[in-house]
């Protein structure tokens, strides 16, 4: 069975990347440094603004960018050299994910505290600006700019950093998106940090960004902010899951899951009924664990309630009660083991990158 890859970087604070450097002489230790690691100095409100804000022209030309839909949607005057173009980039420009519906909803006053520590352009609600279209038209403008000569951006660029607050899935669909940059051959992918929003925040534990949202949060963001722009770089592992079924079914994916091409079904599967021809695939990504089965099904379900309820979603304490009861009433404790519940799983020893990959068959 393959060795997995190491998709991931993450920092003595620790933060993690969507791809390992090329180099064998990196700052990574396998368990990477806890933020205990990293001794808190006074920094005021100004001196952080100016390790993290980027030149005003750049953050404007990205949040234009982003709303045209256009890397290329760049003002002229931003391109002429000179002027704007010669500010010095920051010690560590930065952005930040926002999941408004984790957090017991705490999304809409961090947002505001984050500007006010940052700038109101480099702060995004995830409701409002997707990852990925941040990867294709932010960053992508960022490389625009510099490809003219302007040395600000290529540095904003290269130094770049991203925090999501939010839960394990809200980590692990920005590492996907920016796991795209790797397969466009692109050498500089920034790594990502964890405010820790979900219920569970596992991947948050795991590089040392902290179990739950501090309660002293207001001054606990400065000291997070201050801390990331620190925290070296630790490798995190990664895997590709490819998901089949027949072709046909009506199938509404999570935004983990990206629809693939078809593929053939072995036909001496042994699968109760007919096996159909064809089966459509969807691929994901997926860091420290995965649900099937069962455990999915519960999972979607709270997902699904917490969308539907949102009033019910007060914390994460709130959250695990809801969490619990749901899976009691989901049968955990009352349905009977099935022999045949109808999944095949087929473990592929396929060269992807170095990834293990998973294919699951739907019969």
């Amino acid at each position: 069975m393959e060795t997995p890859r190491s998709v991931g970087e993450a920092s003595t604070t620790n933060f993690v990347a969507a791809r390992p450097s090329a180099t064998t002489d990196d700052a990574v230790t396998k368990r990477g440094c806890g933020l205990a690691n990293l001794r808190w100095v006074g920094l005021d409100k100004e001196e952080l603004r100016r390790r993290l804000a980027m030149p005003e022209y750049l953050r404007l030309a990205m949040r234009d960018c982003i709303k045209r839909k256009d890397s290329t949607a760049i003002p002229d005057h931003l391109l002429l050299p000179g002027g704007a173009a010669a500010d010095v980039a920051p010690h560590a420009p930065m952005v930040v994910f926002i999941n408004p519906k984790s957090g017991g909803r705490h999304g809409p006053v961090l947002k505001e505290r984050l500007q006010q520590l940052m700038t109101e352009e480099q702060v995004f609600d995830l409701t409002e600006v997707k990852p990925h279209e941040f990867v294709r038209y932010g960053l992508a403008c960022l490389e625009t700019i510099a490809a003219k000569g302007d040395e600000c951006a290529r540095e904003c660029r290269e130094r770049m950093r991203i925090m999501v607050a939010g839960g394990d899935g809200t980590v692990g669909w920005v590492l996907g998106c920016l796991g795209e940059l790797h397969k466009d051959g692109k050498t500089h992918i920034p790594p990502v940090g964890v405010i820790p929003l979900g219920t569970g925040n596992d991947l948050s534990r795991s590089f040392s960004w902290g179990g739950s949202f501090p309660f002293a949060w207001r001054s606990a963001m400065k000291r997070t902010l201050h801390r990331a722009t620190m925290g070296p770089v630790a490798r995190l592992d990664s895997w590709k899951i490819v998901l089949s079924m027949p072709s046909g079914e009506v199938v509404d994916p999570p935004y983990s899951l990206k629809p693939s091409e078809e593929t053939a079904l072995d036909q001496a599967l042994d699968a109760e009924g007919d096996v159909p021809p064809k089966a459509k695939s969807y691929e994901g990504v997926f860091y420290n664990y995965f649900s099937i089965g069962m455990d999915a099904q519960v999972a979607y379900g709270f997902h699904n309630l917490r969308n539907e309820k949102p009033y019910l979603a007060q914390g994460p304490f709130t959250n695990k009660i809801i969490y619990s009861s749901y899976s009691c009433t989901q049968g955990w404790f009352c349905t009977p083991c099935v022999s045949n519940p109808g999944l095949r799983l087929v473990f592929c020893s396929e060269d992807f990158w170095g990834l293990l990959i998973f294919y699951l068959l739907l019969c």
